[in-house]
C-alpha cells in the first residue's frame, strides 16, 4: 500500500491536473450547457465510470499492451474520435440521441451515463495518462504493485469527480440564465455541436507521442 504521505502528494498532483480542462471536462461542460446541470453530473458519472475501467485495465497491465502497439491505440483512438464527432452531428442537427428535457427521464438518465461512460473509455489518452502518471507514486517495496496501481487509480477517480462535479455545477448555472427561449436553446446545441466535433477532430489528429 502507497504511504500516506504518498498518497497526499498523488492526491495534490491530481487535483492540479483535473483542474486543467481536457476533453472530459469539455464534455461534461457541453452536457451542462446543453441540458442542464442534471445532465452535465450524469454525464460526470459516467465519465468517472469510465475512469474505473482504465483504473482496472492499468491495474491488469492492459495500459501497457495499449501503449506498446500502435493498432491497438489507432482503433481506440478512431473510434473514440468517431463517436464525439457522431454526438456532435446529432447535437447540431437538433436530434441529440439523449434527448433534451428539464425532468431528464430515466431513459435519458440511462444515455447520458452511457455516453460519457463510452467518450472515457474509448479515450486512449487516459489509459497512457494513467500508465505515464501512476508509476511516479509506486514504491515496488511498499507491496504489490497491482494493489498500489489500484489504490492511486481510486484516489485519483474521487479527486477527479469532485472537480469534474463542479464544472458540471458551475456550467450548469450559467446555461440555465442563458437558456430562456427556444432560440437560446438552439444556438447552444450549435455551440455545444461544435465543441464535441471539435473534439473529435482533436483527438483523431492528435499522433501517438512515445
Amino acid at each position: 500500500m502507497p504511504s500516506l504521505s504518498t498518497l497526499a502528494i498523488f492526491a495534490a498532483a491530481s487535483l492540479a491536473l483535473t483542474l486543467i480542462p481536457g476533453p472530459a471536462v469539455l464534455y461534461i461542460v457541453t452536457r451542462s450547457v446543453a441540458q442542464g446541470r442534471r445532465a452535465g453530473v450524469i454525464s460526470m458519472l459516467g465519465v468517472q465510470t469510465g475512469g474505473l475501467v482504465h483504473v482496472t485495465a492499468a491495474a491488469l497491465g492492459l495500459s501497457a499492451l495499449l501503449a506498446s502497439s500502435a493498432t491497438a491505440f489507432s482503433v481506440v483512438k478512431y473510434a473514440g474520435a468517431a463517436y464525439l464527432c457522431w454526438l456532435g452531428v446529432q447535437k447540431l442537427r437538433g436530434a441529440d440521441p439523449a434527448g433534451f428535457s428539464d425532468e431528464l427521464p430515466q431513459r435519458s438518465q440511462a444515455h447520458l451515463f452511457r455516453q460519457g461512460l463510452i467518450v472515457n473509455v474509448l479515450n486512449p489518452k487516459t489509459a497512457i495518462f494513467f500508465l505515464a502518471f501512476l508509476p511516479q507514486f509506486i514504491d515496488r517495496s511498499a507491496g504489490a504493485i497491482p494493489l498500489q496501481v489500484t489504490v492511486l487509480g481510486l484516489v485519483f477517480v474521487t479527486v477527479a469527480f469532485f472537480s469534474d462535479g463542479a464544472y458540471a455545477l458551475l456550467a450548469g448555472a450559467v446555461a440555465e440564465r442563458l437558456r430562456g427561449s427556444s432560440t437560446m436553446q438552439r444556438r447552444l446545441d450549435r455551440v455545444s455541436g461544435t465543441i464535441m466535433i471539435g473534439l473529435g477532430a482533436v483527438a483523431a489528429l492528435t499522433g501517438h507521442r512515445r
